[in-house]
């Protein structure tokens, strides 16, 4: 698997992934469970540790939020919530991992203590490879 550019799809050393958690917006709306976050913040620590962890945080609910969109040559600026997603964003981390299969299994972490502490979520983790800073953008057509 290759990036838009033929850069790997894995990130090398040096070079980051970004995670996204998508869960639907009812959800958002709810108190997060204490037992979900206490077993977050033992598996955020542990990837601290670990080193792989760079970046992350929770987003608060759409019904805070706003969202800026061009079409037709015009920017329109529209507040939330949103009530036509389905799923949002809920929060993200920046995190180094060497293989694909890191990855793979730091997601499956991540996911796996939702199902302890939130047994009620159901959601989606993206994972996707970002630039590094001496990377340009090649053709994604």
């Amino acid at each position: 698997m290759s990036g838009c550019d033929g850069a790997p799809a894995v990130t090398k050393d040096g070079e980051n992934d970004a995670l996204y958690v998508k869960a639907s917006e009812s959800l958002r709306n709810q108190p997060i469970p204490q037992k979900l976050m206490e077993a977050m913040g033992v598996l955020m620590d542990e990837a601290w540790k670990a080193g792989v962890m760079v970046d992350t945080a929770g987003l608060l609910p759409s019904k805070d939020a706003f969202r800026a969109r061009i079409a037709d040559g015009k920017v329109t600026m529209t507040d939330g919530p949103f009530a036509e997603a389905k799923e949002v964003v809920g929060g993200y981390a920046i995190m180094d991992f060497k293989t694909r299969e890191d990855a793979a299994a730091w997601t499956r972490k991540f996911m796996e203590v939702h199902i302890v502490g939130w047994p009620e979520w159901q959601g989606e983790c993206e994972v996707r490879p970002m630039y590094a800073a001496d990377q340009v953008p090649g053709d994604c057509n």
